[in-house]
């Protein structure tokens, strides 16, 4: 898509990365000892430290990921905000008082605090570098998505850019100063999405006919010759070549005044008749169209509108300011145009055609879109379940979540700091339905980027808006991946090389050896992020919850509940859910994709392992600790 670059969101933007930095360079000064750069030295507030978790947690994949995921698939993106909050849940009643009381700096702590083992410290290392380099993939990727219309720079910059900054930040204050810009940028992302949602239902609905900014598609009418050949019936267009998808799917070339254009063509119900639109695809010299005019003309239009709308019971187009629960009973009653994605190869290039696709919003409101649980076969209910028992169980096993129990001084005010997160959270993903549907109902998606839909929407209610909502949201994604790579350089100086290695380093040492590995980690993040450039953020933290719930909670809810278990037991879980997850989602449809091949042709058919690799932890640890009682015994002895 192209955007054009505001110098007010530039300015916003340098204002906010200036007040971050300016926090680290502040604290910077105060971290002297491991305690401090690792778990703040554990003087954070509960009220503080529960709005900083909704910071940490509300990431790239909740404003940008879930915002996209409804705008395109409706009900079905919001599930991901359902699991997300869930998880908190088993947060609340079962990790976090245990949690501060095992632990000290960091995750391997708590698993170890019963056992002093080599296993545990090397599993428990491995696992949070791990999950934290999964968690952190998004992140960058959304980084980058935000910059392209905020900055007017290429994704890769963005991902660079946003990199440079969060390496100078851990690198310089640690925990302390993430803390600080968790509760800062938490609370005003909660603030400023709550300004957006008021905005949608004061602008209501509005039908294509009453909106001048929307955009028609070019349809075509098309027929099969007696010898199926394509044959369009619009003058001025000439078919060039036709590509057969599937059995109900034809792609046609066609030419109107020298312009090559890709049209998707369905076969009607009588199947002679063929109508499609026209929207952004690939041509055959690599660049792209936009709304059939070359890329260089500027001619891009942003999509996405209702084409009916039911009010009061009868057919209006445009409702005035309606309320929340207005806004819903309308939005169900009528008509909205979204936008599906085809893909076929052609000649040894791969050609993707989006298409309008009119849907009841009766249909929007309920599962099925994306999640095909009642029309899908059961690898597609296996898959759906996998996914909501990852986003459920996964929170609870999350380093970067993990850690923040050890910024405040005792348990109980853990306990409080976490009911403080889930009101804040739970608010903001009610936010997130209606701003997902104001993005798909109000023309403001990018077919290229679904990420994008939550900051175009507030370009769409004013500049001003949107320069703080994409700053805010740069702001999210400086502060997540600024705690990820907290954890990941404290399990990598305290957990490996201090205690798996015994270097016995000093507090020192400790913070040095922690600023060397962030900036290490830092530097694979940012690979990391413009190599999965394109991929939906939502999807990728739905990976690395699925690793965290295989690698990591069986190992702290059977420490916690079962006596058996041993340290061997716990090594071989964490070391079972890591293989098998990973395993899997390296053999699924959409890495498949992602490899150029077919999703069809992937060897497991589950995008989401959760469903097997979380059953196999478990199993592994009963079974190993089983077998290890005897030498637990002895070594007790």
């Amino acid at each position: 898509m192209i955007y054009d670059v505001s110098i007010w969101a530039i300015v916003i933007f340098v204002v906010f990365v200036g007040i971050v930095l300016a926090l680290s360079f502040y604290f910077g000064r105060k971290t002297k000892s491991a305690s401090n750069y690792y778990a703040a030295g554990g003087n954070i507030h509960w009220g503080v430290n529960g709005i900083a978790f909704a910071g940490d947690y509300l990431s790239a994949a909740s404003f940008l990921g879930i915002c996209g995921m409804i705008a395109f698939s409706g009900y079905d993106g919001f599930l991901y905000s359902i699991g997300y909050l869930a998880g908190w849940v088993v947060a609340l009643f079962v990790v976090a008082e245990p949690l501060k009381r095992l632990g000290k700096y960091t995750f391997a702590d708590a698993l170890d605090a019963k056992f002093d083992s080599k296993h545990i410290k090397l599993a428990a290392s491995i696992s949070t570098l791990i999950v934290s380099l999964f968690y952190l993939i998004p992140q960058m990727v959304g980084a980058g998505d935000l910059v392209v219309p905020l900055l007017g720079l290429p994704h890769w910059v963005g991902v660079v850019l946003v990199g440079s900054i969060v390496i100078l930040i851990v690198a310089t204050a640690g925990m302390t100063s993430t803390t600080y810009v968790q509760f800062l940028k938490g609370g005003l992302l909660i603030i400023f999405s709550t300004i957006l949602t008021i905005s949608i239902f004061t602008a209501g609905l509005k039908t294509d006919k009453a909106h001048p900014d929307y955009h028609k598609f070019i349809s075509l009418q098309a027929e099969y010759a007696a010898d199926s050949a394509i044959i369009v019936k619009d003058e001025g267009y000439k078919t060039v070549e036709t590509v057969k998808v599937d059995a109900n799917l034809t792609a046609v070339q066609v030419e109107k005044d020298k312009q090559l254009m890709w049209f998707k063509l369905m076969k009607s119900e009588t199947g002679i008749t063929l109508e499609e639109m026209l929207s952004i695809t690939a041509m055959p010299d690599g660049t792209k169209l936009y709304n059939g005019a070359p890329k260089q003309d500027r001619k891009f239009y942003q999509v996405g509108h209702v084409s009916k709308i039911i009010f009061d019971g009868k057919e209006v187009e445009e409702t005035g300011a309606i309320g929340p629960f207005e806004y819903l009973s309308t939005l169900e009653k009528s008509t909205i145009v979204r936008f599906s994605k085809a893909s076929f190869d052609n000649k040894d290039e791969k050609v993707t055609v989006f298409y309008q696709n009119p849907t009841k919003g009766a249909d929007i409101l309920k599962p099925g879109l994306l999640f095909k649980i009642s029309t899908g076969g059961t690898w597609s209910k296996l898959n759906f379940i996998s996914l909501m028992l990852a986003l459920f169980l996964g929170t609870s096993a999350l380093p970067h979540i993990l850690i923040r129990y050890y910024t405040v001084p005792s348990q109980r005010d853990a306990r409080k700091s976490t009911i403080v997160a889930i009101a804040a959270i739970g608010f903001f993903y009610i936010l997130t339905l209606f701003m997902g549907l104001g993005a798909m109902t109000n023309g403001v998606l990018d077919l290229e980027s679904s990420n994008m839909s939550g900051p175009l929407l507030a370009k769409y209610f004013g500049l001003g808006i949107f320069a703080i909502i994409s700053a805010i949201a740069f702001a999210t994604v400086l502060g997540t991946v600024s705690g990820l790579i907290v954890a990941s350089s404290g399990t990598i100086a305290h957990d490996f090389m201090d205690r798996y290695l015994n270097k016995k380093m000093t507090d020192v040492e400790k913070v040095l050896a922690g600023k060397i590995s962030a900036i290490a980690v830092g530097i694979v993040a940012i690979l990391l992020g413009i190599i999965f450039n394109g991929m939906n953020v939502s999807f990728l933290v739905g990976l690395a919850f699925a690793i965290a719930a295989s690698a990591n909670l069986p190992a702290i809810m059977f420490l916690l509940f079962w006596k058996k278990t041993t340290a061997k037991g716990i090594a071989w879980s964490i070391f079972a859910g890591i293989v098998s997850s990973i395993s899997i989602i390296l053999m699924s449809p959409t890495m498949f994709e992602k490899y150029g091949m077919l999703k069809e042709e992937a060897i497991i058919p589950l995008d989401n392992p959760g469903i097997i690799s979380i059953p196999l932890a478990v199993i592994t640890l009963i079974v190993v600790s089983l077998m290890t009682q005897k030498k637990a015994e002895e070594t007790a002895a």
